[in-house]
């Protein structure tokens, strides 16, 4: 968040995941900031509601300001109206009932929250919408809509008020409920403008264009109530949050009925009836007063008499009075029944048992609850919890039960498969998968059957193709080919390898491929690599013993001649001559000869021209041969 960083944690105690919100190292020493961070702590913890998200625990430690709070796994509202657009009309209203009456329940403890916008608003994953943040809170009492010298609250879901920095009550948090209404079911605000100025001054002088002209599909009905939560006087809107619930509720029975207003009207009429009742009153008054006020001054013994009766009437009815405000003031207090499966019948005898005040605020299907039968009441039950008489008991009804048949949604859009399954009142969940025969965005398959019957309300996931799965082609030029087979087997893509023979480049490396680096592809698309592999021309030595081979002569033998001391020696590679001398006989070594070439070659020594020795040598620069 803006002044707070939110943290995963583990509850050691109750061995539960929270959520903790830290107020950011920067604002601890700023008393203002501090002070609203409190404020969030204490305003959310005073509510206990099912659409308001729990607060466990608060404190502060080394200059550390914390608050622990109930972690939700789902999206923000803002979130799912940026992928999905517009709503189906009947989960908007749903979601909206929701808020309604979370808002019901904070401002019944005199809490505003002055932030209603869809980035509050989180939904879990079972669909349960949780009205978060606090932070801009006030007490009733105390509202206004400005701090640190700048505007509180989103400048897009403000009240007129709001924007005048004017005072702000419950009716402004319905003015920006009816605005998040107005997004989810168009997909976009009602004004908008370049600059935060531009479009506070939109919501003080203009009107919006009604949502129904936006999307079709919003019954009459709904179009109807948010047109009233929107209206730029706070006293032509809903005045609470329980009444702009009654019509919500009644728009999902009657989407296309001519009921709003209804209530404006009857009190509107009460008003005229109650001014003309005590403006004939006013004259009547008048006449009696004046015979009175004759036959008082004609008979002033009754005049002192009554004067004296008046005193003690003031004086018995003073003490009466007393009493009576101190038993409205301090109402005694029940303890709270649980009425949770108990029938309507039964739960309003238990009600009026201990006096408190029965209110049905919704009725939804319920696969656990059978119909007519309490489903939830707010405050919720807990054991020798104590409520004082006349207090109200919100309970939301079961109406059982209900089924469909379940749509077949293969092989359709994602889009598609939701709106036929939010038409058969069933919730899709998306799962994604790799494929690489289905197109991205296509339904694959539907873990519940098609055709078959389920209970309204519940999940079918649906798994939907992303594609065949992505790879990033590495790069592997300059490496050698195990290592490149390596790198690109690791990145889920098959290797082609081909080889060249190239004595300009390095040997041994890779050298070209066939896809460059940094591609997207499909995994296991093919690589070919060139391998860069020829054969180096390399050097040996060669010596030979002519003694050993000819056996040479005793030099004490004068009979030899010197010719016949001498034998013509000729070294060929491959049939190459290297060598054709003459050489001593009883030489052990010739002038060693460096010969050349690729692999292996064959080595030949004659004498006189006569193959004496023969031997194929592997080429190292590092071996040197000798021929005996």
């Amino acid at each position: 968040g803006g002044m707070a960083t939110v943290y995963v944690a583990r509850d050691l105690i109750l061995n539960r995941k929270v959520a903790i919100k830290v107020l950011k190292e920067e604002f601890t020493t700023d008393e203002e900031f501090v002070r609203r961070f409190n404020t969030e702590a204490q305003a959310a913890a005073s509510l206990s509601h099912p659409n308001i998200v729990s607060i466990y625990d608060v404190g502060n430690e080394e200059n550390i300001y914390y608050i622990v709070m109930e972690l939700i796994r789902g999206k923000t509202l803002k979130q799912i109206i940026t992928e999905e657009g517009a709503l189906s009309w009947k989960w908007a209203v749903n979601i909206a009932m929701q808020i309604a009456s979370a808002l019901e329940v904070a401002h019944r403890n005199g809490i505003v929250h002055r932030d209603i916008k869809p980035h509050n608003i989180i939904i879990t994953e079972e669909g349960v919408a949780k009205v978060t943040d606090f932070g801009i809170a006030k007490a009733v009492s105390n509202s206004t809509i400005t701090a640190f010298g700048t505007t509180i609250g989103s400048v897009h879901y403000f009240s007129p008020e709001q924007a005048k920095g004017g005072y702000t009550d419950a009716k402004s948090d319905i003015y920006s409920l009816g605005i998040v209404l107005y997004e989810m079911l168009t997909g976009k605000v009602p004004f908008d403008a370049d600059t935060s100025v531009s479009v506070a001054l939109k919501h003080m002088q203009e009107e919006p264009i009604p949502p129904k002209e936006l999307n079709p599909q919003i019954p009459s009905a709904v179009n109807a109530i948010i047109l009233k939560s929107m209206q730029k006087e706070p006293m032509s809107r809903y005045q609470t949050a329980a009444a702009m619930l009654v019509d919500l509720d009644k728009s999902l029975k009657d989407p296309e009925g001519d009921f709003v207003g209804e209530d404006a009207e009857v009190e509107d009429s009460a008003r005229i009836v109650n001014a003309t009742t005590r403006k004939a009153e006013e004259e009547n008054n008048k006449k009696k007063k004046g015979k009175i006020k004759v036959f008082l001054k004609e008979h002033p013994a009754v005049r002192a008499l009554l004067i004296l009766l008046i005193c003690i009437i003031l004086f018995v009815g003073s003490i009466g009075i007393t009493s009576l405000v101190m038993n409205v003031s301090n109402p005694k207090e029940v303890e709270m029944p649980n009425l949770v499966n108990l029938s309507e019948e039964e739960a309003k005898a238990k009600l009026e048992e201990v006096k408190l005040i029965y209110n049905k605020v919704n009725e939804v299907y319920n696969s656990e609850i059978e119909a007519g039968r309490i489903i939830s009441q707010e405050p919720a039950y807990r054991e020798n919890y104590k409520i004082k008489e006349k207090s109200t008991i919100s309970v939301i009804v079961s109406k059982g039960t209900e089924t469909t048949t379940v749509p077949k949604v293969i092989g359709k859009t994602f889009d598609e498969a939701v709106k036929e399954l939010e038409a058969a009142k069933l919730v899709a969940e998306k799962v994604e998968e790799n494929s690489k025969t289905v197109e991205a965005g296509i339904v694959i398959s539907q873990e519940t059957v098609a055709d078959t019957t389920a209970n309204a309300g519940d999940t079918v996931k649906i798994h939907v193709s992303t594609g065949a799965a992505q790879a990033t082609v590495p790069k592997v030029i300059g490496k050698t080919e195990e290592e490149a087979k390596k790198i690109l087997t690791e990145s889920k893509l098959k290797v082609v390898v081909e080889q060249s023979s190239d004595t300009s480049k390095e040997n041994g490396v890779v050298v070209s491929q066939s896809i460059n680096e940094g591609k997207e592809v499909d995994e296991d698309t093919s690589i070919t690599i060139t391998v860069n592999k020829f054969e180096e021309t390399k050097e040996a030595k060669i010596d030979v013993n002519v003694k050993s081979i000819t056996g040479g002569y005793k030099v004490s033998e004068n009979t030899v001649e010197e010719k016949e001391k001498k034998a013509k020696v000729k070294i060929t590679v491959d049939g190459d001559t290297v060598y054709n001398k003459d050489v001593d006989l009883n030489a052990t070594s010739i002038t060693p000869q460096t010969i050349s070439g690729k692999g292996t070659v064959t080595v030949k020594v004659y004498i006189d021209d006569v193959l004496k020795r023969t031997k194929d040598i592997t080429l190292s620069s590092t071996q040197s041969y000798v021929f005996e």
